[in-house]
């Protein structure tokens, strides 16, 4: 059996956005690799790069392990591992070269990790896994643990899905291996985080303290935008009770006040949920929990459902009040249906939030006023704004591959907001979308008896600022290559 140290390489402090938010969550997929390697025998240690202070506590655990092996593998249940921050690649390849100094064997997986292999394996790392890679790497280290000093070519002979070292030839793909979703372990190793280190930054920014889990992995739908470098288009839901079993264990475990289900889709149908919540109930395990849901699979049925079975808060990627740029997009969902979804969920004491994508290709100045009315009508209880992201391996970025500004392709941090291919419009337009239309949720919200004077003085300005922007649009405008 060897010694492994498994590690992530999103450190919360270098991305300022996500650090004024304050609303860190465990790196689930990292814990249940820690898991798997555990219930196969080795002696495993972790790394939470998320609240560490740099680098160097990565060192220290180097030091203080010294693993034989280190598996840097990525949570990809974290939204923000998909974006391939430019700090957070800077970070995994000085804790590559690192471990490579100390002498471990170095295996990398992740988004970026297999769009890109080529920067991680350079700073030293050996296997690149391409997609999820878990069988190959369960594979990997039985290798190991049979001969640890064989070369890498005879360590990876045969194996699918990979990108590996070779002295001779250089980087070298393996074949792509099956897209078939290998089933984790029922619960993450949650003993190897410090669960207090959570607790403490949620309870003085928030006063409550969430945890994270996930009832699903990955998303059958084809939004031409998103990209699924992990899962590819599969959709695979754990049972219902399975999914409260561990929920329970969570909340007998750490007491936690809220549960964010990472799931791209939580529950899909309304029996799933009605199960899920029949075990809750059961076990006593009343937790309010945050779900995101597509408009088109919600319904009365759902909404009741997801209420029952105690969901607080439900987000809805909309991205546009314009059903032109969602047919666009191939989101498959209406404008009308946004609406409705937000009606229903509302009606059973739900809240819910709007994701809103700005910038896509060719949206125009009326995109955007469709958007605002969106929100206007609709009056989500909160929005989250990003710009159109270019990622690779989507039908998007092949449609804006030749139209990349400066060289850009990665945000440094999740607040970067930087336009990176040639749109409409400039990036500080887009920024200047974004205040207002978070700000015209923040106004809505005063729109009661209570605070009718104030309303009606914010909402003027609100109209001030949006006329103001309107009559000056055509100097934001970015000049299209011919």
């Amino acid at each position: 059996m060897r010694s492994i140290l498994v590690g992530h390489s999103y450190f919360l402090r270098l991305d300022p956005k996500q650090l004024e938010r304050a609303k860190p969550y465990p790196p689930l997929a990292t814990l249940q690799v820690a898991a798997a390697l555990r219930e196969s025998g080795h002696q495993v240690s972790l790394f939470d790069a998320m609240l560490a202070t740099g680098v160097d506590e990565f060192e220290a655990r180097l030091a203080e392990h010294r693993p034989e092996v280190v598996v840097l593998y990525e949570d990809n249940y974290n939204f923000l591992t998909k974006m391939c921050l430019a700090a957070m690649r800077e970070a995994a390849c000085r804790m590559i070269r690192a471990a490579a100094q100390a002498g471990s064997r170095v295996i990398v997986a992740g988004s970026d990790v297999t769009d890109a292999p080529q920067p991680y394996l350079a700073a030293g790392a050996q296997v690149a896994l391409v997609g999820e890679g878990l069988a190959t790497l369960a594979a990997l280290i039985r290798r190991l643990d049979a001969d640890f000093a064989q070369p890498v070519a005879k360590l990876v002979a045969g194996l699918p899905g990979l990108v590996h070292t070779d002295a001779a030839a250089g980087a070298t793909t393996a074949p792509q291996a099956s897209a078939e979703i290998v089933v984790q372990p029922e619960l993450p190793a949650w003993d190897l985080i410090d669960i207090d280190r959570y607790r403490n930054v949620w309870l003085e920014a928030h006063g409550y303290f969430s945890l994270n889990m996930a009832a699903s992995r990955g998303c059958s739908f084809r939004c031409n935008w998103c990209a699924k470098p992990i899962w590819g288009n599969q959709y695979a839901q754990r049972s219902a009770e399975s999914v409260a079993a561990e929920f329970t264990y969570l909340k007998q475990r750490f007491n936690p006040d809220h549960i964010w289900f990472a799931d791209d889709i939580f529950g899909f149908k309304p029996a799933w949920v009605q199960r899920f919540a029949r075990a809750v109930h059961e076990a006593g395990a009343h937790v309010p929990f945050t779900i995101q849901i597509r408009a088109d699979i919600t319904s009365e049925a759902m909404a009741r459902a997801l209420r029952e079975a105690g969901c607080a808060e439900a987000w809805i990627g909309a991205e546009s009040g314009s059903q032109r740029i969602l047919d666009a997009m191939n989101k498959g969902t209406t404008v009308e249906q946004i609406k409705q979804a937000r009606r229903q969920l509302r009606d059973c004491g739900i809240r819910v939030g709007f994701f809103i994508q700005l910038g896509y290709l060719d949206e125009q100045l009326e995109d955007i006023l469709a958007t605002r009315e969106l929100l206007e009508s609709a009056r989500p209880d909160d929005v989250g704004v990003s710009v159109s992201y270019p990622l690779p391996g989507t039908g998007f970025f092949e449609q804006v591959k030749g139209r990349f500004l400066n060289g850009k392709t990665h945000w440094k941090d999740s607040g970067d907001l930087a336009m990176m291919f040639r749109g409409t419009y400039s990036s500080d337009f887009y920024r200047a979308i974004r205040d207002l239309l978070h700000d015209q949720i923040t106004v809505a919200q005063l729109d009661n008896a209570r605070h009718r004077g104030r309303y009606q003085r914010e909402q003027q300005r609100l109209a001030q600022r949006w006329a103001a922007l309107e009559s000056s649009e055509s100097s934001f405008r970015v000049a299209q290559a011919r």
